[in-house]
């Protein structure tokens, strides 16, 4: 069942997938847990789609931030379409979550925003990878570079293992690159990091000014054949 159900997702557009029983988020915060959004739900599938690797060679201003935005709206297609099938060939029930936007959760003092469910706690649990010192979810084939999203159902579905850590003891690169200092180990304060990260343009268009956090990390793109040959050692000393 778990085969087919990540080849589904896979069709739709998925790179990565992967499964965890419900009572892997039993530490989840009140309200934000699965159960709280649905009370029948077992089991939680993750997926990611990767973004292009060529995105971190240009500005974020304008091409990046757009291209986010987009496969963001991709990956909720993709939950969407893959509940539906779900549901026509296990007879299952299935909840697809927002990939990002809309939420409820909103602290105005602190610009501190919270999803339906936390998708890059979900992907952990889900075996997808781990929190990079940015926050960002670190996968071992795909760096920091997924969107990710999530579907609930009510099919019991053994969970995955959990990921290796790629993220490399020692390094602070991307805690070095914030221009604000927002960054603590695997933790961001959200009122330093929006503000020097989105804006918009004269006409109206939102930007994203800033992404060098994701951009410094040595892992960014994965466990890829110039981390074999030494080149991620030297790029701590840089």
């Amino acid at each position: 069942m778990k085969d087919r159900i990540r080849e589904i997702l896979m069709v739709e557009g998925a790179d990565v997938c992967g499964f965890a029983g419900v009572d892997r988020f039993s530490d989840a915060p009140e309200g934000f847990s699965p159960k709280d959004i649905w009370a029948n739900c077992r089991s939680v599938v993750a997926f990611g789609i990767a973004l292009p690797k060529g995105l971190l060679d240009v500005s974020p201003r304008i091409v990046y931030g757009h291209y986010n935005e987009v496969i963001k709206s991709k990956a909720d297609l993709i939950c969407a379409m893959s509940a539906r099938q779900i549901e026509k060939e296990f007879g299952a029930r299935a909840v697809p979550i927002p990939s990002d936007t809309p939420y409820d959760c909103w602290d105005e003092s602190t610009l501190t925003g919270k999803g339906t469910i936390s998708m890059r706690h979900t992907a952990f649990l889900c075996g997808l990878g781990t929190l990079g010192k940015n926050s960002l979810l670190l996968n071992p084939d795909y760096g920091n570079m997924l969107t990710l999203g999530a579907l609930l159902t009510d099919l019991e579905l053994e969970s995955d293992p959990f990921s290796e850590d790629i993220c490399i003891p020692g390094c602070s690169k991307c805690i070095d690159a914030c221009p604000v200092h927002a960054i603590s180990d695997r933790s961001v304060n959200q009122t330093l990091c929006r503000t020097n990260t989105y804006s918009k343009t004269k006409r109206g268009f939102g930007t994203t000014e800033c992404n060098r956090c994701r951009v410094a990390c040595p892992m960014r793109f994965g466990r890829i054949d110039e981390v074999a040959n030494g080149s991620v050692s030297g790029a701590l000393h840089e």
